[in-house]
């Protein structure tokens, strides 16, 4: 990269610092990025600028905010008796995609990790147990991702909410819509079966 210009080596060597952008891919945004008009890429730095200037943690649920609160936090209509605990603000949005989920939501931070240097102190499981205090909470949803991380963080939570007068539920796991039984691995399957449920 020697023969590139220092300002595109480095705006090269930030992107490739995003997730799943590759030293190609970090090349040809740097190129369309030097092609555009300046002033579509001034709006993309002052966006950015501006998204790590006004956005926080809500200080309810720890969602993404640009207030105090959220908006689903500051929402009246939202059922106060369920709450979902996630692990980050991009499995809420995902969630709150399907319109399918009414009530409140709780984001951990991220899960356990013990690898990676995450605990039970880098997550917000003592704020949730502190949301749970009020007694309006009857059911904690807990919507961990699926993998290692995720289940063993649901465990840990589950035994820390057993000795509250609350429901701890786990999302159901299994086969996607449209794939076929011969293709599933045997873990996805064995989740399947474990979580079937009357018709």
């Amino acid at each position: 990269m020697a023969r590139y210009a220092p300002p595109l080596v480095r705006l090269i060597g930030e992107l490739v610092r995003l997730p799943g952008i590759g030293p190609k891919t970090a090349q040809r945004l740097t190129f369309h990025l030097l092609k555009a008009a300046k002033d579509e890429a001034v709006a993309l730095a002052q966006a950015i600028i501006e998204l790590k200037e006004r956005i926080r943690s809500c200080a309810v649920c720890y969602n993404i905010s640009e207030g105090e609160q959220c908006p689903i936090c500051a929402d009246p209509t939202r059922d106060e008796s369920a709450l979902c605990v996630v692990e980050e603000a991009n499995d809420l949005w995902a969630i709150e995609k399907t319109a399918s989920f009414k009530g409140r939501y709780h984001v951990l931070g991220g899960s356990l990790s013990p690898l990676e240097g995450r605990g039970p102190d880098q997550l917000t499981a003592k704020a949730l147990l502190q949301r749970l205090d009020g007694g309006e909470i009857t059911e904690v949803i807990l919507a961990t991702n699926p993998n290692v991380e995720g289940e063993a963080t649901a465990m840990y939570l589950s035994r820390l909410l057993k000795p509250l007068a609350v429901r701890v539920t786990r999302i159901a796991r299994g086969l996607p819509m449209g794939s076929d039984l011969e293709y599933a691995d045997e873990v996805t399957l064995t989740k399947s079966l474990e979580g079937r449920r009357d018709v």
